[in-house]
């Protein structure tokens, strides 16, 4: 591949930039590699507790890039580092830990993988490695040969990769803020990790009895309070309008609903204990028989309303993304001389792909014709997924995989693990895919070397591989995956939505299909209406994908992170500048701390340590 002459550099590019580099500026080193392998390690590590607690992951760029400048920033007051660490070797260390810590959506090990467990498929730490490492990098040669286009071109903002940007950017003009950042995420992350530990030897604290104040009948439908940093710090994160979402949607599913589908007889409730005096459980919380199964179905049915029509409603940025190509606009070339060759974009993609056939077909059967159609349309709905990527900061895996299933559930009726696998290809694709293409726009705003974040990014997946799968298989031997301590709600509505395309309304239980009816308007209606409505009556709709999520998760699960979210409105009231600097810094320690620390607790369970209780009894 012929590269460009360095002074042949666009102007437009140059205006573009935040940051001009030093000619011999150092970029691709060990240790700015490592750093973020390590950190990204980390992020996967509580991306598995997050996601499978509450269907959201977060991405590792931000924390990658505050966490690497901080230790840097350390060893350099130490008098230990050598030469000082560079922007670009901060962007590499953000390219690489957001790789590693998009992993565990990237392997499926959120949604397609649980999902399959639930249907009781069991798989070695082996074969999932085989399976992570054969389709994470498919959304990686994806995204190469759209840069130009979509970064150059076009200029999409790619709000997540912009704020990295500036975000380095600004440490390195001033070095204090970004260690007041780093100190208060460590320090919220050890006192989430302190607490999550307590909660193993006193369980208690976790979930205070509310039926010693006599509201035995709200805890038997999951509306009881949890004390949880995860869900907090997830709360803080979402933000009002999805905490309300969640609340909203908990009320409808546990307080309405599934009242509603007992009394009908529909499916298992709570009962009354004569002789404690109090409501108990009863088969509410089972799959198979109680309420929990029943309602199940209508969340799901808003989740996939809203991802079809939300992505329906993206036309336009569907036909931009198909007619876009090959237009002429003011950066007719590139701005870098260090671009990524054809060759190792296209000959990975070949390579990707027969591991990708390779693997599905050994691991779960899929015929390889099937496997070759999943990856071509991988790669269309890939593309599709950049450019929300870059024009809203949404990447809509959950809508991509609905498409797939569909498609899967007309080409192979009955087939459950080709409809789940199948979707997980395309999700691979289109999670990698618009994490690259956020990088690669913060490289481009700080004129890095597409080259080295390609690098980085290959090895930064390598490395969320070996950090993510053995997480994941201690969590699943620990636990029951898609249970009361992990619910997964993303795996239970990949797993509903493939049982529906392969059994029809036979898979809905008694009483249900109303509610899905109502479920599929309801997800339907909500995009529309933001669509149609002014932006100020629009802001005031509800999150269908979250008012979803609360049907499937227990209540409690919501009410957390809505009280979470109330804590960041009450601190942008309090102290709206220390809000706007440290609210993602505190959040993401408080998610960290207890997602790492929930680690320390599987790991106790299947030691079987004793609890406080146990100790004292005995």
């Amino acid at each position: 591949m012929t590269q460009p002459d360095p002074s042949a550099t666009a102007p437009e590019a140059q205006k573009e930039r935040l940051y001009t580099p030093a000619p011999d500026e150092a970029q691709l080193s060990v240790r700015a590699v490592i750093a973020g392998c390590l950190l990204g390690g980390v992020v996967a590590a509580m991306n598995i507790y997050l996601g499978l607690r509450t269907g959201w992951s977060v991405g590792g760029s931000l924390i990658a890039a505050i966490l690497g400048f901080s230790v840097f920033a350390g060893l350099g007051r130490a008098g230990v580092l050598g030469k000082p660490y560079t922007v670009l070797e901060a962007n590499i260390t953000q390219t690489a830990g957001s790789a590693a810590g998009s992993m565990t959506s990237a392997a499926g090990l959120l949604a397609a993988i649980p999902a399959m467990g639930m249907l009781g498929y069991d798989f070695s730490y082996l074969e999932l490695t085989a399976w992570a490492f054969a389709v994470a990098y498919l959304g990686v040669f994806y995204a190469v040969p759209l840069r130009r286009q979509m970064v150059l071109i076009e200029k999409l903002r790619f709000p997540t990769g912009t704020a990295t940007a500036e975000v380095i950017v600004a440490m390195f003009s001033s070095g204090g803020e970004a260690i007041r950042k780093a100190r208060a995420l460590v320090w919220w992350s050890v006192i989430a990790g302190g607490f999550t530990l307590l909660t193993y030897f006193v369980p208690v604290i976790e979930q205070p009895p509310l039926e010693v104040i006599g509201l035995s009948a709200l805890t038997v439908w999951s509306l009881s309070l949890l004390i949880s940093p995860l869900m907090t710090g997830a709360g803080i994160l979402i933000g009002p309008r999805v905490g309300t979402s969640l609340l909203l949607g908990a009320l409808a599913g546990w307080a309405v609903l599934g009242p509603y589908a007992a009394s009908q007889g529909w499916a298992g409730g709570p009962s009354f204990d004569e002789a404690q005096g109090i409501w108990v459980a009863g088969k509410t919380m089972s799959y198979g028989e109680g309420i929990r199964g029943w309602i199940l179905w209508p969340g799901v049915a808003i989740m996939v309303g809203d991802a079809l029509t939300s992505l329906a409603l993206s036309w336009r940025t569907i036909l931009n993304t198909f007619t876009g190509f090959g237009g002429k606009g003011e950066l007719d070339g590139d701005d870098h001389p260090e671009l990524i060759p054809n060759s190792w974009w296209i000959g990975g993609l070949g390579i990707a792909s027969i591991a990708t056939v390779g693997v599905s077909w050994a691991l779960f059967e899929i015929p390889p014709l099937f496997s070759i159609l999943a990856i071509a349309l991988s790669s269309v709905l890939a593309t599709i997924a950049v450019r929300s990527t870059g024009e809203t900061d949404i990447n809509p895996i959950g809508g991509m995989g609905k498409v797939t299933q569909l498609v899967y559930g007309g080409l192979a009726p009955g087939q459950i693990p080709t409809n789940l696998m199948a979707a997980a290809i395309t999700g691979a694709g289109a999670s990698q895919a618009g994490d690259m293409m956020q990088d690669l726009k913060t490289g481009h705003l700080l004129g890095a070397s597409p080259r080295g974040q390609f690098k980085a990014q290959l090895v930064g997946i390598g490395a969320g591989i070996l950090f993510c799968i053995p997480i994941y298989k201690l969590f699943d031997t620990a636990y029951e995956i898609g249970g009361e301590e992990l619910p997964a709600p993303a795996a239970h509505a990949w797993r509903a939505m493939a049982e529906l395309l392969s059994k029809g309304v036979e898979a809905l239980p008694v009483g249900a299909q109303g509610a899905v009816l109502g479920g599929l308007a309801f997800g339907i209606a909500i995009p529309i209406l933001r669509k149609v409505l002014p932006k100020a009556a629009a802001a005031w709709l509800p999150s269908a994908l979250a008012f979803g999520i609360a049907f499937i998760v227990p209540a409690y699960y919501s009410i957390a992170m809505f009280l979470g979210s109330m804590l960041l409105l009450g601190w942008k009231r309090v102290a709206p500048e220390q809000c706007d600097k440290l609210s993602f810094a505190v959040a993401s320690g408080l998610i960290a701390g207890e997602g790492l620390m929930g680690i320390v607790k599987a790991i106790l369970t299947l030691l079987e340590v004793p609890t406080l209780a146990q100790m004292m009894g005995g």
